[in-house]
């Protein structure tokens, strides 16, 4: 039985980095999954409030062994330089409690652009800043976390607690608003 916390879109913020991290090492978690767009906030997006990319390296790194994380389109090779985990895969398959999950930004493959996935299979990826837990396909589910530093669409910064093959949606403040069970 793992214990993750899945996060996305951090996009250099300090002070929400900052509580993410406390959020994990509280949590009991073994692993942090991050979906992309750790440093960089791109030119569609504002600048998020706390924003200090060096002070989001000093915060990770000393995580590197228990940061799994794939590339997003805000990420680049600059980047890793200076981040002492890898970030530069487009996506990783994960394997939890019996789930197969395909991880990704959601800049590559999404739900428009569908990668190979067998039956039952998690589509998780972030980029759209909305949470998401939607069945499709054959049993298949796609769940986004939404964003920690720029939500969109009304959604509250937001991550997931995975256990037990439950996706539980959750503030920074904790507070659980939404849970899937598969």
């Amino acid at each position: 039985m793992a214990k993750i916390l899945i996060a996305s879109d951090i996009h250099g913020d300090a002070v929400t980095c900052q509580r993410l991290v406390d959020i994990y090492k509280d949590s009991g978690a073994e692993k942090l999954v991050l979906l992309g767009d750790i440093l960089y906030h791109g030119p569609r997006n504002d600048l998020p409030e706390g924003y200090a990319p060096k002070k989001v390296i000093e915060l990770l790194n000393p995580l590197k062994n228990e940061i799994l994380c794939v590339r997003g389109n805000c990420d680049g090779e600059v980047d890793q330089m200076v981040l002492d985990f890898p970030i530069l895969a487009d996506y990783a398959y994960l394997s939890f409690d019996g789930l197969r999950i395909f991880a990704t930004h959601g800049h590559n493959f999404n739900m428009q652009k569908l990668p190979p996935l067998a039956k039952g299979d998690v589509l998780l990826h972030g980029h759209t800043h909305v949470p998401v837990a939607i069945e499709f396909g054959e049993g298949n589910v796609y769940v986004n976390p939404g964003s920690l530093s720029i939500p969109k669409e009304n959604s509250p910064k937001s991550y997931i607690l995975y256990e037990d093959r439950n996706f539980s949606f959750r503030t920074l403040e904790g507070e659980e608003y939404k849970s899937v069970t598969l």
